[in-house]
C-alpha cells in the first residue's frame, strides 16, 4: 500500500478546479494545500502480531508501506497506566497512574477508577496535548483516558473546573458512541476551516481488547473485532485522502493480550488467611494492605514461596519494572506467571478469556505500533522499544521541545523519520 499521506493535495485542487468550477464551496475546501496533522490512534489490546492473521489488509498494508515495531507497555501492563505513558513519556511509578483502580491518602473516600476525571489524580504529569495548548498548537482528543480531565486544575464540589487546560475539543468516553462515529468526529474535526483545525488529535478503540477479554485473544472474538477496527481505520485512510488532508498517523496499542482460563487461577484463600489484608486489586497481578496490627504476620504469610506466583514488598519490586517508589502503590505487590489469575476463591465454573497486566516483558504483552505519513520512511521494521519513547516522537512531530523529564527521542526511533536524513 502507498503511503497514507502524500503530497495529493494540489492535484486534487487542479482537477476540481477545472472539472467543478462551479461548485465554489466544496472547490474551496479541496483547494487549499494543508500541512500534515498528527494523528495518534490507540487500538487498545491490539497485540502486534495480530497484523499476521490476513484480515487486516488496511493496518497491515500500512505497516508495510511506513514503520512496524512492537512495544515493551510500561509496568503494570494495564490500560489506564500505559496510555498515560502514552501521551507523558514517563512510567507510572513517575506519572501517579499506577492502576486501573487506586486508593492515596489524600482522597481516602474518593479511590480512582476507570471513570475519574478529578485533576488531582492526573496532575503529576503533563500530557501531550496539554503542551500543544500551551505552545498554541490546537488539539482534540477522541477518546483517550484522561483527556477529559482539566489537566492542572482544582475539582470544586459544584460547578465545572475553571482552572485547568483540556484539549479545543474533546469527547468523554462512551461505549456507546460506534466506531463509526469517532471516526466521523475526527474527519469532521479535521475538515474545519485552517483557524480552528486541530493539528494533534487522538482516536481511541475498545473494541479488540474488549473481545480478548471475553473470547482470549484466539478467538474468534478477537478475529471479529479486528476486522471491524480495520474497516474504521480504512474510513479514516479514505476521508483524510478525499479532504486532500496529509497526515502522520501513528497507531498503538497499549498493552497485549495473555489467554487466561478457569485451570489457572491462584485462589488467595489456598495460600493467605484473609484476616490478614485487605485485597486492593487482584486478576493479573494483586496488591495488598496489611491489615491493622497484623503486618508482622502477613509479611511472612505473603513473602513466601508460592506456586506459580511471586511476591514482594513494594520496595522490592525488581528494578527493571521501574515500579514501588509512588505512594499510591499498595504495600504488596504479587505478580502470577503470565496467564494465571489471582482470585480470592477458587472458580466454581469453567471459564475461558484473555487478560493483561502481566509482566510487560512476557512476549503476550507486546503492543502494536505504526507510523505512516511524510515524516516517516517506508517499508521499516525496527527492534522492539520501551512505550516511554512515544511521547517524545509525538513532541517530535508536532513541533514541541523535549520535555526535561523522561528520556530524550532516541535510538532506532530518530532513524525512522524521513527529516532525520
Amino acid at each position: 500500500m502507498k503511503k497514507l499521506v502524500t503530497a495529493l493535495a494540489l492535484a486534487t485542487a487542479t482537477t476540481l478546479a477545472a472539472c467543478a468550477p462551479q461548485v465554489e464551496s466544496v472547490s474551496a475546501v479541496q483547494s487549499e494545500v494543508r500541512e500534515p496533522v498528527t494523528i495518534l490512534v490507540s487500538i487498545d489490546g491490539f497485540h502486534p502480531d495480530y497484523l499476521d492473521r490476513g484480515i487486516t489488509p488496511t493496518l497491515s498494508g500500512l505497516a508495510e508501506g511506513g514503520v512496524r515495531a512492537a512495544m515493551r507497555p510500561s509496568f503494570p501492563s494495564k490500560t489506564f497506566p500505559n496510555h498515560w505513558t502514552l501521551v507523558t513519556g514517563l512510567v507510572p511509578d513517575q506519572h501517579g497512574i499506577t492502576a486501573n483502580r487506586m486508593e492515596d491518602a489524600g482522597k481516602p473516600e474518593e479511590p480512582f477508577t476507570m471513570a475519574t476525571v478529578d485533576p488531582y489524580w492526573w496532575n503529576q504529569a503533563k500530557p501531550v496535548w496539554v503542551e500543544a495548548e500551551e505552545a498554541g498548537i490546537r488539539s482534540a482528543a477522541m477518546f483517550w483516558p484522561g483527556s477529559a480531565v482539566p489537566w492542572g486544575g482544582t475539582a470544586v464540589r459544584y460547578g465545572p473546573v475553571t482552572d485547568g487546560i483540556l484539549p479545543s475539543d474533546w469527547q468523554a468516553f462512551s461505549m456507546q458512541v460506534s466506531n463509526t462515529q469517532r471516526v466521523n468526529s475526527v474527519l469532521d474535526w479535521v475538515r474545519r476551516p485552517a483557524d480552528i483545525r486541530p493539528e494533534f488529535l487522538t482516536l481511541y478503540f475498545d473494541t479488540v481488547d474488549s473481545a480478548g477479554h471475553d473470547g482470549g485473544p484466539d478467538s474468534e472474538e478477537v478475529n471479529a473485532a479486528l476486522r471491524d477496527v480495520d474497516a474504521h481505520i480504512a474510513m479514516l485512510v479514505d476521508g483524510l485522502e478525499s479532504l486532500g488532508q496529509p497526515a502522520n498517523l501513528v497507531i498503538v496499542s497499549d498493552h497485549g493480550m495473555a489467554a487466561t482460563s478457569s485451570e489457572r487461577v491462584i485462589a488467595l484463600d489456598d495460600v493467605l488467611d484473609s484476616s490478614l489484608y485487605r485485597l486492593v486489586e487482584s486478576g493479573a497481578y494483586a496488591t495488598f494492605e496489611p491489615a491493622e496490627g497484623k503486618t508482622s504476620e502477613f509479611r511472612e504469610a505473603i513473602l513466601a514461596e508460592h506456586e506459580h506466583m511471586t511476591c514482594w514488598a513494594k520496595q522490592n519490586i525488581p528494578a527493571r519494572y521501574q515500579y514501588g517508589t509512588h505512594e499510591r502503590i499498595p504495600p504488596y505487590f504479587c505478580l502470577p506467571e503470565t496467564g494465571w489469575t489471582i482470585a480470592r476463591s477458587a472458580p466454581t465454573s469453567s471459564w475461558t478469556g484473555g487478560n493483561h497486566g502481566f509482566d510487560p516483558f512476557a512476549p503476550e504483552m507486546q503492543a502494536l505500533f505504526i507510523a505512516n505519513g511524510p515524516a516517516f520512511h517506508d517499508g521499516v521494521t525496527t527492534p522492539i522499544f520501551a512505550n516511554t519513547q512515544l511521547a517524545p516522537l509525538l513532541r517530535q512531530l508536532v513541533g514541541l521541545p523535549q520535555a526535561e523529564a523522561g528520556d530524550p527521542l532516541s535510538g532506532s526511533l530518530l532513524d525512522i523519520l524521513s527529516t532525520s536524513d
